[in-house]
């Protein structure tokens, strides 16, 4: 009897072993697709390094500017970190950057009489040229917009500094659209004033925060124009400010040390995987290595090179051979020149190659949302139709294709004619650190950190594997 029990326990083992090794051709191609990018996000939520690789970069190495040590230490790091990873070619692309300094910290005071001075939080913006020490004194005069210089005219801004203040809009849901609605008096504010003989500007700091910190970013002269000193203030200065201008006339002091160096050196670092079938259409992903030199560059864009590592790292891991090349790109200097993602695409296109498809992480490592997709406006309709097909697959994981911009640094290569695609976190957070001294890694939670790597290394693979 006992003989007899034992052949049926084996004979049932088989059945069942036979069963499970099967399984996979019960399941419809689709099923199987979800069944791998499951598999994605187990493997980059249980094994993902990016978190410790993004610590390395906002507090090992820190706030990267273009041309700095601390750029150069990135590229030394990400390159190694490429090799670890499992890339078959990896090159650092040379590219001509932009050295700006800051020097020694910039100092902003109100004068009112009789009232000792009073310091208020400021920033030099990226680019501007500095006082050389000195103090710039002059009376305050407040704008909404650039526009509104032509209706107050020289005769009243002559000799004053011109302090633009208006804020982003917080009735946007996007939070990037109330920034675009706001940034031109950053970007072009002290070119348009110094036209109408301002002598130095301030402007009201991007964010929907009312807090005393600071937010940088680039300011951009006129070529053969005339350069002032052009400082960002931090929200609860500007409402005090604003506030005094209401009842009386306000004197405030300028310091910077700030410095232009001239060109430098720096480079993109690419990491590629030759393609077992197509190899002449490649997948790009990547992000910006370079950040503003205070704060750690954690979620602009550390969180987006590490997404685009990661991506291939999990892929890597599972054993998976991709069809397509895929390339991943650390791209160098967009904050204040976009050099890398110009170059990038510069020898791309004299190489006559084709990018098919390429992702772009600039948004920050909060919770995915989706991507974002532009193209040639004869191809994108048929590229995008292409991409929703995988809408049943990604949805499960609450990501959602737009239409709308891509990135910066992957914005040339569209003449290639491929798809360009935004990852998409939730922006509601992002400007609360962006461009400031608290984007550190403090700010980035690990896990909406890996699951943004899994969402783009799950596109990455349907992209890869069914083309568009």
């Amino acid at each position: 009897m006992g003989k007899h029990i034992k052949i049926i326990v084996r004979v049932g083992i088989f059945l069942i072993l036979t069963a499970l090794s099967n399984i996979s051709p019960i399941f419809s191609q689709s099923e199987r697709d979800a069944l791998y990018v499951k598999e994605i996000y187990n493997q980059t939520l249980l094994n993902g390094k990016c978190y410790d690789w993004l610590t390395v970069l906002s507090e090992d190495i820190g706030g990267r500017l273009a041309g700095s040590t601390e750029a150069e230490k990135a590229v030394n790091y990400t390159y190694d970190l490429m090799k670890t990873i499992g890339f078959e070619h990896i090159t650092k692309q040379e590219c001509a950057v932009k050295k700006w300094s800051r020097g020694n910290k910039e100092e902003v005071y109100i004068y009112r009489e009789g009232e000792e001075r009073v310091e208020i939080p400021a920033l030099t913006l990226g680019n501007s040229v500095g006082t050389d020490g000195s103090e710039v004194l002059g009376e305050v005069i407040e704008l909404r917009a650039i526009d509104s210089l032509e209706a107050f005219g020289e005769e009243m801004i002559r000799d004053k500094i011109v302090f633009f203040n208006r804020p982003m809009d917080p009735t946007q849901l996007r939070t990037f659209h109330a920034y675009g609605g706001a940034v031109d008096q950053r970007v072009h504010g002290a070119a348009q004033a110094v036209k109408f003989g301002a002598k130095a500007v301030l402007v009201r700091s991007l964010t929907t925060l009312q807090d005393d910190y600071p937010h940088t970013g680039v300011t951009v002269y006129e070529e053969d124009g005339k350069k002032i000193p052009t400082l960002a203030i931090s929200t609860n200065a500007a409402n005090n400010l604003s506030d005094l201008l209401s009842t009386q006339r306000v004197t405030v002091g300028v310091k910077s040390y700030a410095q232009n160096l001239g060109a430098g050196i720096s480079y993109n670092v690419i990491g590629e995987i030759t393609g077992s079938e197509k190899p002449e259409e490649i997948i790009l992903v990547g992000g910006h290595l370079d950040s503003w030199d205070i704060g750690g560059g954690a979620h602009d864009d550390g969180a987006g090179c590490v997404h685009a590592l990661q991506a291939i790292h999990t892929l890597l891991a599972m054993g998976y051979k991709p069809k397509h090349t895929i390339r991943c790109i650390m791209f160098m200097n967009e904050e204040n020149g976009l050099a890398g993602g110009l170059k990038y695409a510069k020898e791309s296109n004299d190489k006559n190659e084709f990018h098919l498809a390429a992702i772009e992480s600039d948004a920050g490592g909060f919770t995915p949302r989706g991507f974002s997709c532009d193209a040639e406006a004869d191809k994108f309709n048929v590229l995008y139709k292409a991409l929703t097909k995988f809408n049943p697959i990604l949805e499960a994981y609450d990501l959602r294709f737009v239409k709308g911009g891509s990135g910066a640094d992957i914005n040339p290569l569209k003449s290639q004619g491929g798809l360009l695609i935004g990852f998409r976190p939730d922006s509601q957070r992002y400007f609360d650190y962006h461009h400031s001294a608290k984007d550190r890694i403090e700010a980035v939670n690990e896990r909406e950190l890996k699951l943004g790597a899994a969402a783009i290394s799950s596109l990455i693979y349907l992209i890869d594997k069914y083309g568009l």
